[in-house]
């Protein structure tokens, strides 16, 4: 654009110069050799311009085949790094799509049109170009002698880590992302997984003061920044919370600052509060973190902060109650502190409310433990338990699919920070056992007093018929059949009113009968045993 507005300011300029010597005749005279050239002005100035002009383009040709050769062999070298370029494009896309013989195609066609010394892709293509043949340790010597390359020396650290990943070589995988960071601190893969096996391996200071390097560097979101050096300040305060509770209690609460939200940063503050004997701090404590995330973890801290009696127990629950009503843990705190106070009506009301607001496995096994004391009924705990087989999981810490008791810093499987996530996790519960009882390890709130006896009549059905099929030499096996079932009521208190209800309604049963009476004893043996032909 800046050429043609150029020329045509020059044609202008010319033009305005020819039709001034137009507007002003004029002779001209020149002797030269004894001779006189007489002209007028303007023909003058014509000659000078085609002189002028003459002499540029005759300039203009000598210069041109002077320097013919040094064109020609420039426009081959540029034809030919053409293709090489293509060769290599084309050979990079054979690679992405896993295609080895295409790759290795161009690979040797791009060394026969380019110099691997001026272009470092060459390395690369044929690093990858060995991966997908499976030429493993020839990829691995590829990559060494890139990262001896200056210019290439990120690439090389990288794909070094990448194989050494894929290997499972954790430990050199660690070497080459910490050589990475040396070289360049702003990468960010680098940094990201030098921070993870900094974690792993407790090394929290370094972690945190990369993790500032890299909000300087790679100018990191503040929020994201914040989020990570919370989780490794409470990663750290988790590990000096037996040796040092001052210093954990100062890491924990700087956590908090970061990310209100994190509930380990708030158990572990309580819990170092606790170390120095300050309970209403760590209430404090406690209370803050409820108010935004109501968690089952906090509620049990809350709940066991001091060694307090029962009825205090039962206050505290209330408090939770105040802070975060209607929710499912502080209306499951309450059940258990009630519980836990032998306050059985409270304790299955509360119950009940909470099972309205979300099933799930806890609060029935905490029904089952609520009548085991109140009433020892077996058929109603059998319900209940029942009932917490179908019901989903509480939410757990689970990280890659792994659940686990405690919150940790990173995941166990695969070493990513901040990877625990309080959620549900997917298959059967844990805690549940074939024979209906439940693992106290993996429930809170699993301590329970000794339920109360209670004397209530129990049904006793008849006793099961026995068929005996025809015997068979090669094996019998008796094997007891059970009779048409027939509709019985179940008496549990003569005085107590009761209620009929469809029985394809399924819905939790507060306070009605219980549809399995439990174990009843038989009342007489059976007479002759049973066999069953197998073949």
């Amino acid at each position: 654009m800046i050429r043609i507005v150029f020329f045509l300011a020059v044609i202008l300029a010319l033009g305005f110069g020819f039709s001034w010597l137009a507007d002003r005749p004029g002779e001209l005279f020149i002797i030269w050799q004894g001779k006189r050239v007489e002209m007028t002005l303007m023909v003058a100035a014509v000659l000078v311009t085609v002189l002028v002009v003459a002499v540029m383009i005759i300039w203009w040709l000598v210069r041109t085949i002077w320097t013919s050769p040094q064109s020609m062999t420039r426009y081959f070298r540029a034809r030919k790094r053409d293709r090489g370029y293509q060769a290599l494009s084309t050979g990079l896309i054979a690679v992405g799509s896993g295609d080895a013989p295409l790759a290795r195609k161009m690979l040797d066609r791009t060394k026969g049109l380019i110099s691997s010394d001026s272009e470092p892709l060459i390395h690369l293509l044929e690093a990858q170009a060995s991966l997908i043949e499976g030429k493993t340790e020839d990829a691995r010597k590829k990559f060494e002698q890139m990262a001896e390359d200056p210019e290439t020396r990120e690439l090389g650290l990288r794909g070094l880590y990448l194989e050494a990943l894929r290997l499972g070589a954790h430990e050199a995988a660690r070497h080459y992302a910490e050589r990475a960071v040396e070289k360049g601190p702003h990468l960010p893969w680098a940094a990201e997984a030098t921070l993870e096996y900094r974690t792993q391996a407790g090394r929290f200071d370094d972690a945190i003061r990369l993790l500032e390097g890299q909000r300087v560097l790679s100018g990191m979101d503040k929020t994201v920044h914040d989020r990570k050096k919370a989780v490794l300040l409470t990663g750290r305060a988790l590990s000096k919370l037996d040796a040092d509770p001052k210093a954990a209690r100062d890491d924990a609460y700087m956590a908090l600052k970061l990310a209100p939200d994190l509930v380990p940063a708030a158990t572990i503050a309580a819990k170092a509060y606790l170390r120095e004997n300050n309970v209403k701090k760590a209430l404090s404590t406690i209370e803050q973190a409820w108010k935004i995330t109501p968690q089952m973890e906090l509620a049990t801290a809350y709940l066991a902060a001091g060694g307090v009696t029962a009825q205090e127990k039962l206050k505290r629950a209330d408090r939770l109650e105040q802070l975060q009503p209607n929710t499912y843990e502080a209306l499951y705190a309450s059940a258990w502190a009630a519980l836990d106070a032998r306050d059985f009506d409270r304790a299955r009301a509360k119950a009940e409310a909470a099972a309205k607001v979300s099933e799930r496995e806890s609060v029935y096994l905490l029904m089952a433990d609520i009548e085991e004391a109140d009433s020892e009924d077996q058929g109603r705990v059998r319900h209940w338990l029942a009932q917490a087989l179908r019901a989903p999981r509480d939410p757990e810490w689970v990280a890659d699919g792994q659940v686990s008791q405690h919150w940790l810093p990173v995941s166990p499987v695969t070493g990513k920070l901040d990877a625990f996530e309080w959620k549900q996790a997917y298959g059967p519960a844990p805690g549940l056992v074939s024979d209906g009882t439940a693992n106290g390890a993996d429930h809170a709130f699993r301590s329970l007093p000794a339920p109360a006896r209670a004397s209530e009549p129990i049904a006793v059905p008849e006793p099961r018929e026995v068929v005996r099929p025809v015997d068979n030499p090669i094996t019998q096996v008796d094997v007891p059949v059970e009779p048409e079932p027939k509709p019985e009521p179940i008496v549990l208190d003569e005085a107590a009113p009761r209620k009929r209800e469809s029985a394809n309604e399924d819905q939790p049963f507060f306070g009605r009968p219980p549809d399995d009476p439990g174990v009843k004893p038989i009342k007489e043996a059976v007479a002759k045993p049973a066999t069953f032909r197998l073949f």
